[in-house]
């Protein structure tokens, strides 16, 4: 056996390791994978817990950090550096950011997510489901005790946006598990159910009001993480080692070109009328809701088509998608979402492209102001960037991807940002024949994009307020009001949230690159099955595997 044969093996032995140490630590994690080993246990809410883990991830890292990096493979050795920097950064959240003393939505949302992970597939009989769920629901009036002992002074924002989520968390218990098993169970195990309900509810009563009286009043944290911690988690996360100053002037340039295009296109098509009026007018030009799920599936096969005709990529063979109404449970918090079985997951295999239709007892006017976002351009570019040639495409290449490390783990500038960037290159090859307005709908979301990127920078980095991030998204995406309050509160959450506009910014300079390198072999179809065999490594590895360098990357 030769010596990087040997260290291959040690590396695949230590990752083996290192991923069943998560999965038994987050079982919701798992359960979303397919690995059903722990499907009754809930996370430790605790500090004791924390620093437990902590401690062994310390441990297992000094482990990864004596390997033989040149005896490695390269793709293990592009694993081992992509694996130590995610144990890095779990690290400095548990020990710097300390979210389960400065978040307490890290409570509320991860028992909703640990209960509905049980739910939205039907990986296994509902009786199966059912013990599991009610297994985990148990412990989870301890985890909000929990969550009064460990939170400290949080920023207000944070408390503020978990009063705000509460009664979405509660309703999933009220209302979401009884209708994801109706018809199901059996009366005992429907009483069951109802018992386990009734004191998980009760739990939430409890930590509503402590969040309420106590917690609020003593909210008085920052949430801007400052300069040094946004370096490291930008590398921690996408191995990115862009100065600051630099990453926000790009944004910022790319920002102010995607504006000038959309105020072209928007006055192309009404020069009397601003570009918010424009996009207003747009989506009174909405698909009628008896005909969004067939007319999505239809496009679907559409974009396929294209993809095939033109030869943009080698698409992987797969049975048509499913486009489906979005299941009761899911609806009051999901518009539109692509439903993947995870990579381990051997029962519940189907696939679905989700799209919620507006309730039918709402009075004209508010259903006609929630379907404005399904235009025909508005869905072509959802359905562009989820499904082909984006997220789902990726999801089905997943076998093929050369570690189980790239199976498990995902760049989210890798993934948000291949979905982000075929957006705009399925119209430069020419599909809706880059029509005005489907140009519109794209630019439109991809300056909500850009100003993600900005607006997290300066929530973090240069003193801007939640108050002027939301007036930001407003006027430079051209978002409603209350969308813009959301992407105000999530960038306070998450200071990276930009890694869409970066991960499409990263892979255009790397698409250009190989094309000046390669010309004249240079072939678009290459290079895109080039990327994606890949895996969703981050983007300086993607790179370097295909460059031989990590040099620059913007």
């Amino acid at each position: 056996m030769d010596a990087e044969q040997t260290a291959d093996d040690e590396f695949t032995r230590l990752t083996e390791r290192f991923f069943a140490e998560r999965l038994r630590r987050h079982p919701t994690w798992g359960t979303v994978l397919g690995c059903h080993e722990y499907d009754a246990a809930l996370e430790d809410y605790t500090l004791e817990g924390l620093a437990d883990e902590v401690l062994a991830l310390k441990e297992l890292r000094l482990e990864f950090e004596d390997l033989d990096r040149r005896a490695l493979s390269e793709v293990h050795a592009h694993d081992l550096e992509w694996l130590l920097a995610t144990i890095s950064g779990v690290i400095e959240s548990a020990t710097v950011t300390r979210p389960l003393e400065n978040n307490p939505d890290v409570y509320a949302s991860g028992l909703t997510e640990s209960a509905f992970s049980l739910v939205y597939r039907d990986f296994a009989p509902a009786a199966q489901r059912l013990e599991a769920l009610l297994s985990r629901m148990a412990a989870m009036p301890a985890a909000l005790r929990a969550a009064e002992d460990n939170l400290g002074a949080p920023p207000r924002v944070y408390t503020e946006i978990t009063l705000e989520q509460l009664a979405g968390n509660r309703d999933f218990f009220d209302h979401t598990l009884p209708e994801a098993f109706a018809g199901l169970l059996d009366a005992a195990q429907s009483q069951a159910l109802a018992d386990a309900r009734r004191e998980v509810l009760e739990a939430f009563g409890r930590y509503e009001r402590f969040l309420a009286d106590t917690l609020l009043p003593r909210s008085t944290g920052d949430f801007a993480i400052g300069a040094d911690a946004f370096s490291r988690q930008l590398y921690h996360d996408e191995l990115v080692e862009i100065p600051l100053d630099h990453l926000l002037a790009i944004g910022e340039a790319d920002l102010v070109k995607n504006q000038a295009e959309l105020r072209r296109l928007t006055a192309a098509i009404d020069s009397n009328a601003s570009p918010a009026q424009v996009l207003a007018a747009l989506g009174r030009e909405h698909v009628p809701p008896e005909r969004l799920l067939a007319s999505t599936e239809a496009m679907l096969e559409d974009i396929r088509q294209f993809i095939e005709g033109k030869g943009l990529l080698t698409l992987p063979p797969a049975q048509p998608l499913r486009v489906v109404e979005t299941p009761p449970f899911m609806r009051a918090t999901v518009s539109a979402a692509m439903d993947t079985p995870g990579p381990f997951e051997q029962v519940s295999r189907e696939a679905f492209y989700y799209m919620t239709l507006p309730n039918p007892t709402w009075p004209p006017e508010e259903q006609a102001a929630y379907m404005a976002q399904w235009t025909e351009a508005g869905v072509s570019n959802l359905s562009v960037h989820e499904a082909y040639p984006g997220h789902y495409v990726q999801f089905l290449l997943l076998p093929r991807f050369p570690s189980v490390t790239r199976r498990i783990m995902w760049a989210p500038s890798n993934a948000e940002g291949w979905a982000h960037y075929c957006e705009m290159m399925m119209l430069e090859e020419g599909f809706r024949d880059n029509a005005p307005r489907f140009r519109v709908a794209m630019l439109h979301d991809a300056l909500l994009r850009n100003a993600r990127l900005v607006a997290g920078i300066r929530l973090h980095t240069r003193g801007m307020s939640v108050a002027e991030a939301q007036t930001f998204f407003e006027k430079e995406a051209f978002l409603a009001h209350p969308v813009a309050q959301a992407e105000a509160w999530r960038g306070t959450l998450d200071p990276t949230y930009g890694y869409y506009t970066l991960g499409k910014l990263m892979l255009l300079k790397l698409r250009e690159d190989c094309a000046e390198q390669r010309y004249p072999q240079f072939s678009l179809k290459d290079f895109h099955d080039e990327f994606l065999a890949q895996g969703p490594l981050p983007m300086p590895l993607i790179r370097e595997a295909m460059l031989g360098t990590r040099e620059g990357l913007l």
